[in-house]
């Protein structure tokens, strides 16, 4: 499984439609083969930051990278963000899912 984490520094004029600027781009993603999960958060810290979480079975993300809805997505957000977003990219062998936080097991 491909996790990826990113963190998106909207500019403020922005940040409150931000989930309805990403909605075709986040529906689009969703529908693709491959494609676990993606999901938006807003940060608690600082509500101009939207956290983007996404999977992807393993050989599926560069359909995504490569999709017609991605590339439309860089061009309409680039204007949007203060900075460069940041990343965290990583392959985790075996993993197709979400697992069960036992520290926390509730019956």
């Amino acid at each position: 499984m491909i996790f990826i984490v990113v963190k998106f520094p909207v500019k403020p004029e922005y940040a409150d439609e931000w989930l309805t600027t990403v909605d075709e781009f986040t529906q689009a993603t969703r529908q693709e083969d491959g494609n676990l999960w993606f999901e938006w958060s807003r940060s608690a810290d600082d509500p101009t930051t939207y956290v983007l979480v996404e999977a992807f079975a393993d050989g599926a993300a560069e359909a995504h990278v490569t999709s017609a809805h991605f590339q439309k997505a860089l061009n309409v957000l680039r204007p949007l963000v203060r900075t460069t977003p940041s990343v965290v990219s990583t392959m985790i062998e075996g993993a197709t899912g979400w697992s069960r936080l036992v520290e926390l097991e509730v019956d």
